[in-house]
């Protein structure tokens, strides 16, 4: 059985592809369609992206993600509702959040607009393998639900997430290739989601909330773990 996990990055989409649950290949691309095509066998996608929309307020998956991973609160940022999505620039997501929430969104989440988009679009879609993993409500999991102390660009942190996936049985190879080149964090991120995707598929993964939130359209809105 394949699945892969997927994680954006500063060229695109990084994907890594586990096989009976061991490190298969790692892959690279600029779109998530391009990443996609080339996993063709995959019946499931963990990705690190928001999956599902609500009209209003703020989703229960982000403030229960926030709860397990306290202290380290910055690890998970709300998502507003869909309207700031569609807000052309910044400035006007900024307002609209405000208006909608009470809260401003930050330039780093707004960074990742087109990103996001183009992950929700692809579910709405129809492609319904694609769940939405957070990578350290996963790595809090491997570790028996304490969160890692560690920042995921430090080499501790490095070092104690690569362990983690090794104790599950995922080796991450010294050459990944073209993939390589993507930032370390990016990496341990997309292995991360793949262990949380090879969950889905064996039905032993949990989500938060449970029983998941639903968009207006019907689809799940849950953090799976």
């Amino acid at each position: 059985m394949n699945v892969v996990g997927v994680d954006a990055c500063p060229t695109g989409w990084v994907g890594v592809t586990l096989e009976d649950g061991r490190f298969a290949d790692a892959h690279v691309a600029s779109g998530l369609t391009e990443l996609l095509a080339d996993v063709p066998t995959a019946v499931l996608v963990g990705i690190d992206m928001p999956l599902g929309l609500l009209e209003t307020g703020r989703r229960r998956a982000d403030v229960l993600a926030v709860a397990m991973l306290a202290p380290h609160r910055s690890r998970v940022f709300p998502v507003p509702p869909r309207a700031v999505w569609q807000e052309p620039d910044y400035a006007a997501a900024n307002l609209r959040s405000r208006q909608l929430t009470g809260s401003g969104l930050s330039r780093q989440s707004w960074g990742l607009a087109a990103k996001l988009r183009e992950a929700n679009e692809r579910r709405d879609g129809g492609d319904h393998r694609l769940h939405e993993v957070h990578p350290e409500v996963s790595f809090a999991t491997m570790n028996d639900g304490t969160p890692v102390a560690w920042g995921k660009k430090s080499w501790n942190g490095q070092s104690l997430r690569r362990r983690l996936l090794g104790d599950q049985g995922i080796t991450l190879p010294d050459d990944l290739g073209a993939a390589g080149r993507v930032p370390s964090d990016d990496l341990l991120d997309a292995a991360a989601a793949a262990w949380t995707a090879r969950r889905i598929a064996l039905g032993t993964a949990g989500t938060l909330p449970d029983p998941p939130e639903t968009t207006s359209t019907g689809p799940p809105v849950a953090i799976w773990y």
